[in-house]
C-alpha cells in the first residue's frame, strides 16, 4: 500500500510539474478559428488563442483578438494559422480591392482581350511584363518596347483570387500593382500603341535589359543593305571610277564596264 501510494504521488507531482512548465514555456497567440479568404474582415468568431513556443516567435504576432478584430486580410490563410502584420491590410483599410494595395503603390485597370490576357491563363497573383507596339514621330517604322516588367496582377475582372481548379476565365479588364512612375507609363503607352501582356514565370524576378524591336528585322533587314555582289566600284590610277556588271545571257556569260 505504501508503495502505490508513493508511486501514486509522484505521478500526480510530476504530471502537475510537467502541466506548469509547459504553460511557462509557451504564449498564447491569436490564429484563425478556421479557414479564411482573402478580403476578409476579421471577427472574433473567426480567431482563437493558441498555445505557441515561447523559443519559436512569430514576427508580427498578437496576443489579443480585439488588435485584428476589423482588420482585412491581404491573403488566404488556412485554420489555426497565426495571425501576423504582415497578413493585414492597414488599420481603416477598406474591404475589396482597396485593402490590397501597400502603401504608396497603385492599382490600375486595363481593358484586355482574349490575346493580351494569355487566353484567360491571367490569374490574381500572376507576373507579366508589359510590351507596347507604336510607330515612333520621327520614323516610319513600327516598334515594340518592354515598358514595365514583373509587373503583378491584382485581379481579373472580378475576381481577387484565382480559380482553385486552374480554369482559364477571359475576362474584359485586369488590374495591374504598380508604382505610380510605372502607371504613368503605362497610361502613355497605351495611348500611343496596341498593348501586350507577357506571362512570366512567377519565380522569375529578374529585370533583363530588353532592346526596342524595329519591323526591319522582321523583313530580315536590320543592318543596312550591302552593296550588291555583282556590282563592284574600282578605281583607275587616273581616280576614275569604274563599275563591272557580270551579264548571262543563258549558259553565255560576259563582263560589261561602265
Amino acid at each position: 500500500m505504501a508503495l502505490v501510494v508513493s508511486l501514486a504521488a509522484t505521478y500526480f507531482l510530476y504530471s502537475r510539474m510537467k502541466r506548469q512548465f509547459a504553460r511557462a514555456a509557451s504564449v498564447q497567440i491569436v490564429a484563425s478559428a478556421r479557414p479564411l479568404e482573402a478580403g476578409t474582415q476579421l471577427t472574433a468568431e473567426q480567431l482563437v488563442l493558441v498555445d505557441w513556443p515561447s523559443n519559436l516567435a512569430v514576427e508580427g504576432s498578437v496576443s489579443r483578438a480585439e488588435d485584428v478584430v476589423g482588420r482585412i486580410l491581404l491573403y488566404p490563410i488556412p485554420s489555426k494559422e497565426p495571425i501576423r502584420e504582415s497578413l493585414l491590410a492597414s488599420p481603416g483599410a477598406a474591404i475589396g480591392l482597396t485593402a490590397k494595395i501597400p502603401d504608396g503603390m497603385r492599382a490600375v485597370a486595363v481593358v484586355t482581350n482574349e490575346v493580351n490576357n494569355v487566353s484567360g491563363f491571367l490569374f490574381p497573383g500572376s507576373h507579366v511584363d508589359v510590351l507596347v507596339t507604336f510607330r515612333p514621330e520621327a520614323g516610319n517604322q513600327p516598334m515594340t518596347v518592354t515598358v514595365l516588367q514583373n509587373i503583378e496582377v491584382l485581379s481579373t475582372g472580378e475576381r481577387l483570387q484565382p480559380d482553385p481548379s486552374g480554369k482559364p476565365q477571359n475576362v474584359k479588364v485586369v488590374t495591374l500593382l504598380m508604382t505610380t512612375d510605372d502607371a504613368e507609363k503605362l497610361l502613355l503607352a497605351s495611348n500611343q500603341g496596341t498593348v501586350q501582356f507577357v506571362l512570366r514565370n512567377g519565380a522569375d524576378q529578374a529585370q533583363a535589359e530588353h532592346r526596342p524591336v524595329m519591323m526591319r528585322e522582321l523583313q530580315g533587314s536590320a543592318t543596312p543593305p550591302a552593296s550588291s555582289p555583282r556590282a563592284k566600284k574600282t578605281t583607275t590610277a587616273s581616280n576614275s571610277a569604274d563599275y563591272e556588271v557580270e551579264v548571262f545571257d543563258g549558259a553565255k556569260k560576259s563582263i560589261t564596264k561602265f
